[in-house]
């Protein structure tokens, strides 16, 4: 969540200019790695229950070892290994032994849950954009990585002896056989789709609000504002729609709201912004229901599976083909000067377009499927 805030410094040293159109690199990498390798890391859990415990500590030793390798290389390409790929791959390993446990210890009220889970991660990002820019500011990167690094370990490490699964081992190793039954259901490619199409433009505010806001002569510290915001949204979008997602609403009702809200706000909000005054509202709005949108796979799963983790790992795999996209798409369409009287300052108007569209044409394939089930094919499921 607070890569943004990273990218941004990068791109103002003067020893990463010459690859300065690759630092967006560095964030996908990692995020990337985290959706692309969802089904292995999920597959690999669910099929070695009694190891779960073993792959939190090594994956904890990974994400720690990333920050504090990536202390040390001065270029981007060693920015990508360390910080991306290694503090990529460890949070993709320590990702799915505690989603596993989740959803042993809760069944009805699962969507909540994952909700509350998901929304850690916006919960830390309210304040970690700030503290981040302040050390930046103030030592440089490589010592804001190494602090990082420190604080993982003084702050998360503590907490892993406290996770534990509910079931024996014997009984999770009775639920270790995957049915694959949910891949024949028309159901699951249309939210599949939907979660893919919205994927390749989500991750562009995350990653460039901060340098957008640079754009237009906002400080750094009001470029970690507005990822802080998005945080705080995250938290109150996914939290409520987890938990609206366990009542007896429509999923594809709900993730049509998430999405075309998202999306009409990017066309507008961020695509006119010119000060903070815009940029503000567009990251609260954006927050709340772009990341509520995510909550709704354990809700989707549970439509087309009984066991919604089954179909969990999958939906997230099929956000990250847009995630992985994100880094080259950029380079691509941000080739152009800023330019404040023009809509999205000339320079980022195809990444305002292609977030905005992404969501509404997401609400376009679940309502369409919808419709012809009301009115063409009433007997699918």
């Amino acid at each position: 969540m607070s890569f943004g805030v990273f990218q941004d410094y990068y791109a103002s040293l003067p020893e990463f200019e010459a690859d300065a159109a690759h630092i967006a690199t560095i964030g996908t990498v990692a995020q990337a790695l985290c959706y692309l390798g969802a089904p292995l890391s999920a597959l690999l859990t669910k099929r070695f229950p009694k190891y779960r415990r073993h792959q939190i500590w090594l994956s904890w030793l990974m994400c720690i070892l990333g920050l504090l390798a990536a202390s040390f290389v001065s270029s981007v390409p060693g920015l990508i290994a360390t910080q991306g790929f290694l503090y990529g791959l460890g949070v993709l390993t320590l990702m799915f032994p505690i989603i596993g446990m989740v959803n042993e210890w809760w069944v009805s009220r699962k969507g909540m849950a994952f909700g509350l889970i998901s929304a850690a991660s916006g919960a830390t990002g309210a304040v970690m954009p700030f503290i981040i820019t302040a050390l930046l500011e103030r030592y440089g990167y490589q010592i804001t990585l190494r602090a990082c690094a420190v604080a993982m370990v003084f702050l998360t490490g503590p907490l892993i002896p406290l996770l534990k699964s509910r079931l024996p081992a014997s009984d999770q190793a009775q639920l270790a056989r995957m049915d694959w039954s949910f891949l024949k259901k028309p159901l699951f490619w249309v939210y599949g789709t939907a979660i893919l199409t919205q994927g390749m433009g989500f991750f562009f505010p995350v990653n460039f609000l901060p340098t957008y806001a640079t754009s237009i002569g906002i400080s750094k510290t009001g470029g970690a504002l507005l990822l802080s915001l998005t945080s705080i949204a995250q938290v109150m979008g996914q939290f409520a729609f987890g938990y609206l997602s366990d009542k007896n609403i429509s999923i594809g009702l709900l993730a049509g709201v998430c999405c075309t809200t998202a999306g009409l706000a990017s066309f507008t909000l961020w695509g006119f912004s010119k000060s903070l005054a815009w940029l503000i509202p567009y990251s609260l709005v954006y927050g709340f229901f772009a990341f509520g949108f995510g909550t709704m796979r354990v809700g989707m799963g549970r439509e087309v599976h009984g066991d919604p983790l089954a179909t969990y790992a999958i939906f997230i795999f099929l956000q990250g083909v847009g995630n992985i996209l994100t880094g080259p798409i950029s380079a691509a369409i941000t080739l152009s000067p800023v330019s404040l009287r023009d809509y999205g300052l000339r320079k980022y108007v195809g990444m305002v377009l292609l977030t905005g569209s992404s969501s509404v044409l997401a609400t376009a394939f679940i309502g369409g499927w919808h419709l012809y089930r009301v009115f063409l094919g009433p007997r699918l499921r």
